[in-house]
């Protein structure tokens, strides 16, 4: 098991950024890991962090550095500010395309990773969770799967707000600036709803998505639960699941081992 801190310039953010990978580089000597060939490509797993958080959160919150050598998988880790991984206009910062091209590009030319799109998956929580899945669904070309915890589904909340309005995340002028015009948002390429109904009509191969809320999340409940009523009325393949947690570090780290699980299957 190797830990990597990477500072590096990102040519789409215009600057220095960090990242945080974990390779499984090792033979695992955990009881009941799987015997695994080393000298094939990693499968890989891009972790994007919350509101407030960085690239760190993961590795110090989670058992992901275990997991990782039980599931012989790398777990990649950007720092994402709080810019819910979508393009800043203003500030010159092109998120999108850093995640879904720049950063998987990076790390494939460091790192022995795989390249088929059936061995990488995003995943994220809370603001990386509508990252991972917004992002999943719009390059579903790069992504095979899509892990989504506590995910900060707020795109028809927001639409609604009006200028000197908030929630009790952040004003009006934050999810302006982040978000663009909110009256428009509805529909659009920022809207999960929209992007997932588009995909499934044009007959193309959706990532296989895993959501997980807790049931004592007071800010994002609903709003997972009404996601994943849409899935299903639209006849879009995807788990969902729900159990006592609230939104924090708990939660997420035991449904990172359960998304894994279901993803990977049950190690040996």
């Amino acid at each position: 098991m190797a830990v990597f801190q990477i500072d590096y310039r990102s040519n789409c953010l215009k600057g220095s950024t960090h990242i945080t990978a974990v390779i499984p580089a090792e033979k695992p000597n955990i009881p009941g890991s799987p015997t695994v060939d080393k000298d094939k490509p990693f499968k890989t797993l891009y972790l994007l962090h919350g509101y407030t958080g960085y690239n760190n959160d993961w590795l110090y919150n989670t058992r992901i550095m275990r997991l990782s050598t039980i599931y012989n998988v790398a777990a990649i880790m950007p720092s994402g500010g709080n810019s819910f991984y979508l393009d800043d206009e203003v500030k010159g910062e092109y998120w999108e395309k850093f995640i879904s091209e720049e950063l998987v590009d990076f790390t494939r030319r460091v790192f022995p990773l795989s390249r088929e799109r059936e061995d990488t998956t995003i995943a994220g929580l809370s603001m990386g969770g509508y990252g991972a899945l917004r992002l999943g669904l719009k390059h579903s070309d790069v992504f095979g799967s899509i892990f989504a915890f506590s995910s900060a589904l707020i795109t028809d909340e927001i639409a609604r707000l009006k200028e000197g309005e908030g929630n009790t995340v952040a004003p009006y002028s934050y999810y302006r600036h982040v978000f663009g015009e909110l009256p428009r948002l509805v529909g659009s390429d920022k809207d999960p709803k929209a992007l997932a109904k588009t995909l499934a009509v044009s007959g193309a191969v959706l990532p296989k998505i895993f959501m997980a809320c807790g049931t004592e999340d007071s800010l994002l409940l609903e709003q997972n639960r009404d996601f994943d009523r849409y899935l299903t009325q639209n006849k879009i393949a995807h788990e969902y699941r729900e159990s006592a947690g609230f939104h924090d570090w708990n939660f997420w780290d035991e449904y990172i081992e359960k998304a894994m699980e279901w993803l990977y299957g049950k190690p040996q």
